[in-house]
């Protein structure tokens, strides 16, 4: 069997984008990061001034929103790149907020699918199995105990400079989590027929030699 599709889903700081985009480079497919895409849409609404819990006002302001993945991943709203912008710790809480809704999801399907068509592709995030590419050749799992989640996005947070406390982020983590699992339309689960691989312990390199052993395996 040929491999054109992979996804790897997760909860937040389970290391998902990272083993992603090493996945990618080594097999030569492109990475789409769906949580991008949700964070973009996220910051570009909250620039906006929209209210993002008013459903209709975030569904009438995606009408003017064309969102694309450009240059290895790089992430433009109307033409203005984002891609630093989304990775700032607001970016996260901003993405679960308009994830909630079906017509924000509807549109980061949209995006991602089109960014795929006649490509090889890794695409990671917390429904890329379950609703994105339900078809997906292979279908990965990642997860961590919340402490180590908190504890990787913690040092990522310090090495860019942030100041920020591991205890906040670990309260992040958690809200994240719950917000994930518990929202009405595609909460966070374990995509059918995907293979569960749990990171706590392990360097990215490992994880990145279990899934190649996996798509070796699948051939």
């Amino acid at each position: 069997m040929e491999v054109t599709k992979i996804t790897i889903d997760g909860p937040a700081g389970a290391g998902k984008s990272t083993i992603a985009k090493l996945l990618a480079e080594k097999l030569g497919f492109l990475h789409l990061d769906s949580g991008a895409v949700y964070r973009a849409i996220g910051v570009a609404a909250k620039k906006a001034g929209i209210d993002l819990d008013d459903e209709s006002a975030v569904s009438s302001f995606l009408k003017s929103l064309s969102v694309e993945i450009k240059n290895g991943g790089r992430v433009f709203v109307n033409n203005v790149d984002l891609t630093e912008e989304i990775r700032k710790p607001e970016g996260g809480i901003l993405a679960s907020k308009v994830a909630r809704f079906p017509e924000v999801r509807e549109k980061v399907i949209e995006v991602l699918r089109k960014a795929a068509e006649g490509r090889k592709v890794i695409t990671d995030g917390r429904d890329a199995g379950t609703n994105i590419f339900p078809d997906a050749d292979i279908k990965i799992f990642l997860t961590a105990s919340p402490e180590e989640r908190a504890k990787r996005r913690y040092k990522e947070l310090k090495e860019k400079g942030y100041n920020v406390t591991f205890e906040q982020v670990l309260k992040e983590v958690k809200e994240r989590d719950y917000q994930d699992k518990n929202r009405k339309v595609a909460p966070l689960t374990v995509p059918e027929g995907a293979c569960i691989i749990d990171t706590t312990g392990k360097t990215v390199e490992e994880v990145v030699r279990e899934i190649e052993d996996l798509i070796l395996h699948s051939k």
